[in-house]
């Protein structure tokens, strides 16, 4: 559980996730449905969700033709969805087993697409050339500790004009007790900069377990989220929160159109998700 608070290092807190996320991916591969994009016309549902978000905001309503950087990609299902949608897409994860997996089914399915091996702190960096569209979803940011530099390579992979995306679970969720037979705060909001320390065999998705089953998450305000933004010089357009996620992150979420919810009685007390959308300025 994520009970223990911790001042570890970021460097050991990323070399212990590392390994977690390493583990993770043989188990994903299984539990994405990876075999559904065999279909020419599949995109994931959490691919197809943003892309809609995100409509309003794009020239023409579309990704089309578009240099879309979408940074934790993991195994890149969500990363070819985009491509499907007609974008140049490039991902950017810390797993190479991950960015393996996902320049293994980019060539099974056609698709072309760059892969890059990095921190998303030091994306910046290691991505070559700017970007109309920087894009994350779903699960990231907790595995971050540090907003304002992960918000300084946001604003420098975007053009002028460009769109920042992202869609995460709601801090207001991460605070609740998982296990707990209503909903009840158990975890801080307010993190405070120390890590939280979670020892899980098993993973949010498919029925196999990890090796290495420590890992270190942050919790991260909604105003720290939407001020790391802000001080990047980045425009606020849109900011939602959701009722469903789409994984279930308690026994009690029941599955609805999209994803898991709370129970209907608590649907409205709580949200699950949040949506933020921003440009760059210059255009």
């Amino acid at each position: 559980m994520g009970d223990k608070q911790t001042d570890i290092t970021w460097e050991l807190a990323r070399a212990t996730n590392l390994d977690n996320w390493e583990d993770r991916v043989p188990l994903h591969e299984a539990a994405y449905g990876v075999a559904a994009f065999e279909d020419p016309g599949h995109l994931s549902e959490v691919a197809r969700e943003d892309l809609m978000a995100m409509a309003p905001f794009l020239p023409g309503g579309s990704v089309a033709a578009l240099d879309v950087c979408h940074l934790q990609c993991h195994i890149g299902t969500d990363t070819l969805s985009l491509a499907r949608a007609g974008a140049r897409v490039t991902g950017v994860d810390f797993s190479p087993a991950a960015l393996e997996s996902a320049a293994g089914l980019a060539e099974r399915l056609g698709l072309s697409a760059t892969w890059v091996a990095s921190d998303v702190l030091d994306a910046r960096a290691a991505v070559a050339g700017d970007f109309d569209v920087v894009y994350t979803s779903i699960g990231t940011i907790t595995w971050l500790d540090d907003l304002h530099r992960w918000a300084a390579q946001i604003a420098g992979l975007l053009r002028a004009g460009g769109l920042f995306y992202i869609r995460d679970g709601h801090p207001s969720l991460y605070a609740l007790d998982e296990d707990a037979e209503s909903l009840q705060l158990r975890y801080p909001y307010f993190g405070g900069g120390a890590a939280q320390l979670w020892d899980e065999s098993t993973t949010y998705a498919g029925d196999g377990t990890v090796a290495h089953s420590r890992t270190y998450q942050w919790v991260h305000p909604m105003s720290d989220i939407l001020n790391a933004l802000i001080g990047a010089g980045l425009k606020l357009l849109r900011v939602d929160e959701g009722k469903t996620l789409p994984w279930r992150f308690s026994t009690r979420m029941v599955e609805v159109p999209g994803g898991f919810a709370w129970p209907e009685e608590e649907r409205d007390l709580v949200p699950c998700t949040y949506t933020i959308i921003a440009r760059k300025g210059g255009a």
